[in-house]
């Protein structure tokens, strides 16, 4: 949505940070009740306007989950997190910072161990100054994202032996 300080409205080089998609690897544990904790760890193929062959972000982060019962297969639920993030060409470091989440979804469940689902988060991310590929100054600065996620989880239940 807005790149922040990390692209500066005077900077002559185009900006590294573009949208992206990428998958999320998430595990976590969801007792009786409304609430889910857990983490995740998530790469993002982003647009880097060619200043890196491979710009990808990753994120590691703790997750909580609030699920509102509505009696029904589809389940409402708000979301937040937060944790760190690495930016760089081809799994490279280049900078780093900290990352956070506020959202919300919805989740269907299409049999008891098999679950669809859809939420938007809005995640600003911190990241500290570096210097790009193309000798660019890229300043600190909260790079701010809409976040969309399409969810297709399986899930397990724990033995009580």
């Amino acid at each position: 949505v807005f790149p922040g300080e990390t692209c500066p409205p005077a900077a002559v080089i185009p900006c590294i940070l573009g949208p992206g998609a990428g998958p999320v690897l998430r595990g976590g544990y969801r007792p009786s009740g409304p609430w889910y904790i857990g983490g995740a760890y998530q790469f993002a193929k982003l647009d880097s306007n060619n200043l890196y062959r491979l710009g990808i972000m990753q994120m590691l982060r703790a997750e909580m989950r609030y699920f509102i019962d509505v009696g029904s297969r589809f389940t409402p639920y708000v979301t937040w997190a937060a944790g760190g993030v690495v930016y760089g060409n081809e799994f490279g470091v280049e900078t780093g910072g900290a990352v956070t989440f506020a959202g919300a979804g919805v989740e269907l469940e299409i049999t008891r161990f098999a679950v669809v689902g859809l939420s938007f988060n809005y995640e600003p991310m911190l990241l500290a100054a570096f210097t790009d590929t193309a000798g660019q100054d890229r300043n600190t600065g909260v790079a701010h994202f809409l976040h969309m996620e399409l969810v297709i989880e399986l899930r397990t239940e724990l033995g009580r032996e």
